[in-house]
Formats: C-alpha cells, sequence, structure tokens
C-alpha cells in the first residue's frame, strides 16, 4: 500500500457500523492492519468485548479500536456522536431480522441510512463513504432469469412481492429483507444527490462465506457450509444454486472503495463464483475424502445472472496483488474453521 495514493492517511479515523458482524469484523481488521484507527458502533459493549478483549485486543489497547454504542440504528440523530471526527464511514448496519411484516423492516432500515447520511453530512471531517448493498438489490436470484445487472438495475420484483397484502407469512421473510436493501439503496442515491462534502460508493456482494473471526459467524453467517457438513439439507433445497464470494474479498472491497482516489460515485457488483450446493459438496469431499457426506441435491441448476465485474476485480488487483476473485475451493475450505 506505501505505494499507492490513497484519499486518506494512515492514521485517519474510520467509521465501521454493526462491527461485530461477520463481514464487518473483517472491514475492521482489515483497516486495522492497513494502520488506520477504527470506531466501531454496536448494539452492546458486553456481547463486542471479543473484538477489543478477543481478537483486536493489541489495537484496542493502544487506542486504535474504540467501541460506540448505537442501540437502534433507525432512530433520529442516532448516529451523531459516532461520527464525530471521523474521516470514513463504511456503513454494513442493517435489519436482518426476516421478519415477514414489511411494515416492521422497511422504514427502519431506511431510516438507518438517512440518519447516518444527515449525520455524516454535517461532519465536516467525512471525506469518504461506502455503504454494503447486495445482488438482491439489484435482481431476484432463481435459475432461469437471464438479467444483465447494470448501475441503475433494481429489483422491483422483491418490493412489489413484500408490499403485497397480508397476511405476512414466514415464507415473506426473505423477500421482505430483500426490499429493505432495495429502498435502503434507493434512499443513500436520493439523498448523496445532494451533493455532500464526501465521495459515495456502494459494494453488491452475493453470498459470503469464508473464514470466521467469531465462533457465532460460523453459525449464522456460514450456515449453508455447516448445514453441507453436518447433512441438514431441508433449508438448502429450496436455493437451486447461487453466487459465493469469500468474506476477505469483500472486506477488501470496501476498504479499496474508502481508499483510492479513483473509486467515485461506483455501485461495484461483487458476486464471486457461480455455483450449487453440489458444486459445494464436490469440494468438501475433495477437502475431506474420509467423511460421509449427503448425496447430491437431484435436479441441480446454475443461474445466468450476469454483470460487469470488471472494477471490482481491477481494486483486487490493485490493492492486494490478486488476479480474480479467491478460489471458491480456498473459500470453502476456510468456512470449516472452527467446525472440524
Amino acid at each position: 500500500m506505501a505505494n499507492l495514493k490513497t484519499t486518506l492517511p494512515q492514521g485517519s479515523l474510520v467509521l465501521v457500523t454493526s462491527a461485530t458482524g461477520y463481514v464487518a469484523s473483517h472491514v475492521v481488521k482489515q483497516f486495522l492492519e492497513r494502520g488506520y484507527r477504527v470506531r466501531g458502533t454496536v448494539r452492546d459493549l458486553a456481547k463486542a468485548s471479543w473484538l477489543t478483549e478477543g481478537v483486536f485486543k493489541p489495537y484496542a489497547e493502544t487506542g486504535y479500536l474504540s467501541l460506540t454504542v448505537v442501540p437502534d440504528l433507525g432512530a433520529d440523530h442516532a448516529f451523531d456522536d459516532s461520527v464525530k471526527g471521523v474521516s470514513a464511514i463504511v456503513h454494513m448496519a442493517t435489519i436482518a431480522s426476516f421478519d415477514p411484516d414489511p411494515n416492521k423492516v422497511v422504514p427502519q432500515t431506511v431510516a438507518g441510512i438517512t440518519s447516518l447520511l444527515n449525520a455524516a453530512m454535517k461532519e465536516p471531517t467525512v471525506r469518504e463513504f461506502v455503504y454494503t448493498g447486495s445482488i438482491v438489490t439489484s435482481t431476484m436470484v432463481i435459475p432461469g432469469l437471464s438479467t444483465h445487472v447494470e448501475h441503475d438495475t433494481w429489483n422491483d420484483l422483491a418490493v412489489q412481492l413484500a408490499w403485497a397484502p397480508p397476511p405476512y407469512e414466514p415464507s415473506r421473510g426473505f423477500i421482505v429483507y430483500m426490499a429493505s436493501k432495495v429502498a435502503a439503496e434507493k434512499e443513500f442515491w436520493a439523498v448523496t444527490e445532494r451533493q455532500p462534502h464526501f465521495t459515495v460508493n456502494v459494494i453488491s456482494p452475493a453470498t459470503i462465506f469464508g473464514p470466521p473471526l467469531n465462533q457465532k459467524h460460523l453459525v449464522k453467517k456460514s450456515a449453508f457450509v455447516t448445514a453441507l457438513w453436518n447433512g441438514d439439507t431441508d433449508e438448502l433445497s429450496q436455493i437451486p444454486a447461487t453466487y459465493v464470494i469469500d468474506v476477505q474479498d469483500v472486506a477488501l472491497l470496501h476498504v479499496a472503495a474508502i481508499l483510492d482516489p479513483d473509486v467515485r460515485g461506483g455501485r461495484l457488483q461483487a458476486w464471486g463464483w457461480p455455483c450449487n450446493w453440489n458444486d459445494i459438496l464436490a469440494i468438501l469431499r475433495e477437502i475431506r475424502p474420509d467423511r460421509k457426506f449427503v448425496s447430491d441435491f437431484p435436479n441441480s441448476q446454475q443461474l445466468s445472472l450476469t454483470t460487469d465485474h470488471g472494477p471490482a476485480l481491477a481494486l483486487l488487483k490493485k490493492w492486494c496483488q490478486q488476479d480474480g476473485w479467491r478460489s471458491l475451493k480456498h473459500t470453502i475450505a476456510d468456512s470449516l474453521i472452527g467446525l472440524e
């Protein structure tokens, strides 16, 4: 990094929301390792102690990592104190309750991004802002759909389905989550049309696997790999195919979008590798030939969505000398950390 021009000098303070999260903790890690100070927002300091007393203890002891409590991301002025003195913001917090009632999820998620952007606009030190989007903000992720995702492609179908009349059955939970991501990112771009004094970018990943920094991440965020490992296939049968990207690639893209002076107003799609559960089972069998896994899923399918990954891949090459996404095999192997 010493030879790369950056938007911020080392030692600058970066705010990362929901710092205990699976991807957010990796973003924290990469900023700290590159010489930046990090202020992380959390809901509960006690539950976040593994950050300051565990994996990042040396950084906490030197003052490079600090935590601040934001119990309700949708509350008015929720982030006013958190943004004071920061040079950059990475907003990763979202509502992932999968509540099937859109009235309990969508407005609150939008309020969170509005509150943070308004706070950032009042803080003159802020120079960079990156928001975490999702592939589902742009499109449904189902086999047979051949959408080409561009900068202005939106998943309006998810919004329509989420706001259909009740009853709000549990099966609507993920659709409501999708709709909340669509609404929040649209709000992000709408607010930033007011020409803030900072640069904005969005990183939109697909399904994220890779090494957990905390045991709870193994349970929650690598649940699909864990399910295959344990032979629990009921939920997986409802998801015929996906794209998988390594959590370390996603984290690096957030860091690069903050630090790279040439990335402005980007909506970077970062999907990784198209695959289905049989592809992952094949990798698991190769990694652990001594272990018995479930049989392949019948009628396996692949996705046919397309987008331009060039900008994201160029950042991986520029900022970590990496050609392409981390391999699917490497990512799946790292996802097993803590299972054996």
